[in-house]
């Protein structure tokens, strides 16, 4: 949801909508410094969302696109964790417990596994500074040098967190079909979460993207479509729809028409 104007009125702009969760950036996704809440936009926050009925874990905040938490060199990687801790920082003042991000990229300067434990080290750091917060990693298509776009990444970074009590996953819909999960079918639904169940466990799910896809499975590429239009389809949504293992978690669109949003959540709930 749109935060224009202050952050106060993202759950305004949510419930105009019919939306029973939400999603938001607590400040200018694509620049590094921001000026900081004030009492009054927090305190408004935190009215709009308790008259609006939105809890804590019905919002799942969204970090800077500019971050990356696996940067190979020094200057990006300390402006990314000065940057993502700020956004913890954030989502503290405002009341909310989690806080989504994509992992992190290679850049292709070094191996995976050094991005993947930069990346680790990068939350540790964060989780110090800041309380309460669960830093929730989301999958990628794995287009490019991005990494976690597998459930056996995601765990590495898992495993090298500290306290993983505050260790959560979003799992995007278009980015695991982008990455080789196949999702079109009741079979294919099954296996792809009995494996996440497998590598990561259900118990860090957080949150998740609901999206469908332009682009092919397997094709490591990250362009979202509206529900039921793209190559995934609708059994997928349909099955989360239907799951009690996704109840009590925010399930996002980040569809690209945004005049459908409010079809597409009436959409998802009728497949209840």
């Amino acid at each position: 949801m749109s935060a224009s104007g202050g952050v106060e009125n993202a759950p305004l702009n949510a419930k105009q909508i019919g939306a029973t969760a939400f999603a938001l950036f607590t400040k200018n996704q694509r620049q590094w410094k921001s000026s900081p809440l004030t009492k009054e936009s927090i305190a408004a926050f935190k009215k709009n969302c308790q008259d609006n009925g939105y809890k804590p874990f019905q919002v799942l905040p969204h970090d800077s696109y500019l971050i990356n938490l696996g940067h190979p060199e020094k200057e990006g990687l300390e402006k990314s964790r000065e940057s993502y801790t700020d956004e913890m920082s954030r989502c503290e003042q405002l009341g909310l417990d989690r806080l989504n991000f994509h992992p992190g990229s290679s850049l292709k300067q070094i191996t995976d596994e050094q991005c993947l434990l930069l990346i680790a080290e990068s939350v540790n750091i964060a989780l110090k500074r800041t309380n309460g917060v669960i830093a929730v990693i989301e999958n990628t298509a794995g287009q490019g040098s991005n990494l976690g776009f597998t459930f056996e990444q995601i765990r590495f970074i898992i495993d090298h967190i500290d306290d993983k009590s505050r260790a959560g996953v979003c799992i995007d819909t278009c980015h695991a079909f982008a990455a080789g999960y196949d999702l079109t079918t009741d079979e294919g639904f099954k296996k792809t979460f009995d494996t996440f169940d497998k590598v990561i466990g259900f118990r860090y799910l957080k949150g998740m993207h609901l999206n469908d896809a332009k682009k092919g499975l397997g094709s490591r590429v990250d362009r979202h479509e509206s529900l039921g239009k793209g190559l995934i389809g609708m059994t997928v949504f349909r099955n989360i729809m239907k799951d009690p293992r996704f109840d009590d978690m925010p399930l996002i669109l980040e569809t690209p028409e945004e005049t459908i949003w409010a079809e597409e959540i009436r959409l998802l709930a009728a497949q209840v």
